[in-house]
């Protein structure tokens, strides 16, 4: 049995998330059902990380055992997107040591959020991209994700429901830059609580709208509670840009 990683790339718009539900879209189910056409059998699938409803992916990484040995790993990506549909491809493949876990194994985790203040979206990112009322200053905004670096408790970036017994995360890397007509945030972590990323977002851009100061980031990242944070930005504007490896 071969251990199989691979990198997938999918439009989120009509997934209920990654995750296998009981009803519903999923990418979870789409690769599994891919995987079983490939194997006549069922194949378990590991992700890096479990992107929810309406968000994207350019670099989300999967693992998964495979006894098929007529195709070569480095083909594997290939052979599956004849399974995928268009909204889910595979971009590369190849074979990992056995201990490699798609999940376990990463060490960090980056996304991006788009979005823009442009009066025209280019009709082949409008699912990508959040619009905004206003012009944002992304100086104020790299002055205000600057507290949120380190190894923090969260929990005010996550709702109440999140499932973690531990809320602790260490973010190392977080900017806002121009790309074109763009505004990017991102962001890099070891990990991220579930719905971190867009709660983190939805409320730097609401300070950035009151000329607020770092100051009250410190504050809010202090509570410790949801009820802190602002409004979330919209999923449709989160990317899982990349998961880094050792």
């Amino acid at each position: 049995m071969r251990n199989i990683r691979l990198t997938l790339a999918y439009d989120g718009t009509e997934f209920l998330g990654w995750q296998v539900q009981a009803r519903g879209r999923t990418v979870q189910g789409e690769v599994m059902r891919a995987l079983e056409r490939m194997h006549r059998r069922e194949v378990k699938v590991t992700a890096a990380g479990r992107t929810d409803t309406g968000v994207h992916a350019d670099g989300q990484v999967i693992s998964f055992r495979t006894d098929i040995d007529s195709i070569p790993a480095e083909n594997y990506h290939v052979a599956l997107n004849s399974y995928l549909p268009r909204d889910v491809q595979a971009l590369c493949s190849s074979e990992a040591d056995d201990r490699f876990h798609a999940r376990f194994s990463a060490v960090r985790r980056v996304y991006r959020y788009l979005w823009t203040s442009s009066p025209a979206i280019h009709p082949s990112i409008r699912h990508r991209v959040t619009r905004l009322k206003y012009q944002p200053s992304i100086a104020r905004l790299n002055r205000l994700a600057r507290p949120l670096l380190g190894t923090h408790d969260f929990s005010t970036f996550t709702p109440s429901a999140e499932p973690s017994e531990h809320r602790i995360r260490t973010v190392e890397h977080v900017a806002f830059y121009p790309l074109g007509h763009l505004v990017v945030m991102q962001i890099a972590a070891n990990a991220f609580l579930w719905r971190m990323v867009r709660s983190i977002a939805g409320t730097l851009i609401e300070l950035d709208k009151l000329a607020a100061e770092p100051v009250e980031v410190e504050g809010r990242l202090a509570a410790r509670d949801h009820a802190a944070a602002g409004p979330s930005a919209p999923a449709g504007g989160l990317v899982l840009h990349r998961v880094d490896y050792e």
